[in-house]
């Protein structure tokens, strides 16, 4: 059997490209790999978030437990409204004031939290030495402008939401960032910065630490986050990652010439014609 001319295309990226068939269907493989990373998805979505774990996984970093007005996940799915706003029990136990707080939110992808917020989180605190931190504020059935409130009450300069994104077919477990400068109730999310794709897979726990730093130092020098925030090149953001000692960044990976597949030749049946 001829070598697969897809394979090293496939090896970079986990998308689905080159699939084998059977007649004008994908393979069984093809059939099965997208079953079990639909299932994956949805298990994203639907698991709820070990906040007892997490607040032991970053350890001895205190704590805060907070929730969203959706008193659970069938709701926080049907009304992303109240998965916005702070459960009102919950407001006294955030006290302030700080220069950064972080918060722990489910999102729509508790597992990815899970897996990837703690050694995030950590790669952060690493970095940030000299900033006042707030206390580590675990939310649940939260979405990303929860912070907002949060980051108010603890009366915080900058916020930065930890969330699990929407799960896809590709990647279930996806980490992202948003940082918001002076947050307050009713902020826009083009006044925010998102770092996204935190995985395994994809951006590493350092080189992401390395960018929230770099947006976290800016923001307090220009005072805003957002559209208004951002590196005036991408050679400037590369220049900044570049300089942390914790990661050197390849300029120059690796690259595949992308495989064409001849189109099939069907020769006409001048028989069939008479």
């Amino acid at each position: 059997m001829p070598p697969d001319p897809w394979a090293p295309l496939r090896a970079t990226t986990t998308a689905r490209i080159g699939l084998n068939r059977t007649g004008d269907a994908p393979g069984l493989d093809a059939v099965l790999s997208f079953q079990l990373a639909h299932a994956r998805a949805r298990d994203a979505v639907h698991t709820s978030l070990d906040s007892a774990a997490l607040a032991e996984a970053i350890a001895p970093a205190p704590v805060v437990h907070v929730c969203s007005q959706a008193p659970d996940r069938a709701t926080y799915l049907r009304r992303p409204d109240l998965g916005r706003r702070l459960d009102p029990a919950c407001r006294d136990r955030l006290t302030g004031p700080c220069e950064v707080a972080f918060v722990l939110a489910d999102g729509l992808s508790a597992i990815a939290v899970q897996r990837h917020a703690p050694p995030f989180l950590r790669a952060c605190l690493d970095r940030l030495t000299g900033w006042e931190i707030g206390p580590v504020v675990i939310a649940t059935q939260a979405r990303v402008a929860l912070g907002d409130e949060i980051g108010a009450a603890l009366h915080a300069r900058l916020c930065a939401v930890l969330i699990g994104e929407r799960p896809g077919l590709s990647v279930a477990d996806s980490l992202g960032v948003y940082l918001t400068w002076q947050p307050q109730p009713g902020r826009r999310d083009s006044e925010r910065n998102c770092i996204s794709n935190i995985h395994a897979a994809g951006l590493s726990y350092d080189a992401a630490a390395d960018m929230l730093v770099w947006l976290i130092t800016e923001a307090a020098r220009r005072k805003l986050t957002g559209v208004g925030l951002k590196p005036q090149t991408g050679a400037d953001l590369i220049a900044a990652m570049q300089s942390s000692p914790h990661k050197e960044i390849d300029l120059e990976p690796e690259r595949f010439p992308m495989p064409v597949r001849d189109p099939p030749v069907f020769e006409r049946d001048a028989s069939a014609e008479k």
